[in-house]
């Protein structure tokens, strides 16, 4: 068979690991670069430079990169993915989550909750591991948590046999045509539960994931809801049963007790053991970038939440803590409506100052021309050092500075997680 690997970077290089197992396979690894982000083996044949994508006629197969639009592949074969593969052959049931924001976490604390029951979890997709490279190693009695971007579900031809659909809002729209795309590309993950004995857990506070559900033929769960997990007097609970404290949740937020009561509900076809269910809450620490605490300098809690490139990921930062902050905000536009983030900073009562940065730090902090707060403080430089300094002068004792941008990172780093990287290591490098 004749396949193009379509886009080199992380997966595409699992992709062709995959496919040139097969020694009948004849593989050419195709990127828009001249130079791809991982070098390409000795020997193998490329198709490299900015219309590559273009010129896939004649393969039998093209598998694309996650972040690769189909629309952008011109071929006479067929498009495929790691994601449709792992899916049609996969022996393990699957438990797919996608959403906007909380899909890592999410995803987690399903993985810790049924490997607190004893179960065997493969925790793949999104989240960094590529689903490929674990398929030799899956067995049918074992678990797959798949986190899924819209990007892997663009084009997908299955559903996993569970389906979780978090909080959905404008994101990828500087990737995605528009609005209904996005959707579309996220709705594929109910599209193909056709049994009864699927399920979807879906949240009912939210439109677009309402929609979502309304295309499974399987079982609908929508949290929170009192038949299923809900938190009630400051416990989870599950339906009547009592699971335990919320206190358990080892990460802040209303938010991540939203994500727990869907990874609960995940989980439940599984594992209905409270004390099992804990001991799952509570060994999840939390994923680097997401609300993490990085440090306290000089009676000031700095924390990482460079993953919020949505303005509503930023205020859930926001509502997250009761003590004035000292709030980072900007980065690259990805075609979001800022007007949610400016109404939770304009009602909080408690933002001492902001720090506008990024090339759309001005515009969102414009926006609050029209409230009585504190002064904006715009820092132009890339140094991330200098707008740590600029944030820690600002901040007195008992305060958090968050680095919640709302926005994505590219305009200044290489992605949410470099810029995370360097406020740790600003902060670290901070004075007691």
């Amino acid at each position: 068979m004749k396949i193009a690997i379509a886009g080199y970077g992380v997966e595409g290089e699992a992709n062709y690991n995959y496919w040139s197992a097969d020694s009948a396979n004849e593989i050419t690894i195709v990127d828009d670069s001249e130079t791809p982000k991982f070098a390409v083996p000795e020997g193998v044949k490329t198709l490299l430079g900015e219309d590559a994508f273009q010129k896939l006629d004649g393969f039998d197969l093209v598998i694309r990169t996650p972040g690769l639009s189909p629309h952008r592949i011109k071929t006479d074969g067929k498009i495929w993915s790691a994601t449709n593969e792992f899916f049609e052959k996969c022996p393990a049931p699957i438990i797919g989550v996608t959403g906007s924001k909380g899909k890592g976490t999410t995803a987690s604390l399903i993985a810790s909750i049924l490997q607190a029951a004893g179960r065997t979890v493969y925790l793949v997709g999104n989240i960094g591991q590529p689903a490929l490279n674990l398929l030799p190693h899956i067995q049918p009695s074992d678990i797959i948590v798949y986190e899924l971007s819209s990007f892997q579900l663009w084009d997908i031809e299955r559903s996993p046999q569970t389906a979780v659909v978090l909080f959905i809002e404008p994101e990828h729209l500087d990737v995605h045509t528009d609005m209904a795309e996005y959707v579309a590309a996220k709705a594929n993950i109910a599209r193909f539960q056709y049994t009864s004995e699927d399920i979807i857990i879906y949240n009912n506070e939210n439109e677009y994931s309402r929609t979502i559900a309304d295309l499974s033929s399987g079982i609908k769960i929508g949290y929170p809801s009192e038949s299923t997990t809900h938190i009630k007097e400051g416990s989870f609970y599950n339906g009547e049963q009592k699971i335990c404290s919320v206190d358990v949740l080892r990460i802040r937020g209303a938010h991540n007790q939203s994500n727990a009561i869907a990874a609960i509900d995940a989980a439940w076809k599984f594992v209905k053991d409270p004390e099992t269910i804990e001991v799952g809450l509570r060994t999840f620490r939390g994923l680097p970038h997401r609300l993490a605490f990085v440090r306290n300098v000089k009676g000031v809690d700095f924390y990482d939440d460079s993953i919020a490139t949505t303005p509503t990921s930023a205020v859930a930062a926001i509502a997250a803590f009761e003590q004035p902050k000292v709030l980072i905000i900007g980065g690259s536009d990805k075609g979001a409506d800022y007007k949610p983030l400016i109404t939770a900073i304009a009602g909080s009562g408690s933002i001492r100052a902001i720090i506008s940065v990024g090339a759309n730090g001005a515009h969102i902090t414009g926006m609050l021309d029209d409230h009585s707060l504190p002064k904006v403080h715009r820092v132009d430089s890339t140094d991330m050092s200098e707008i740590v300094k600029t944030a820690a002068s600002l901040a007195k004792p008992n305060d958090v500075v968050i680095l919640s941008p709302a926005a994505a990172s590219f305009d200044m780093f290489k992605s949410y997680v470099d810029r995370g990287e360097q406020f740790v290591a600003a902060v670290n490098a901070l004075e007691d």
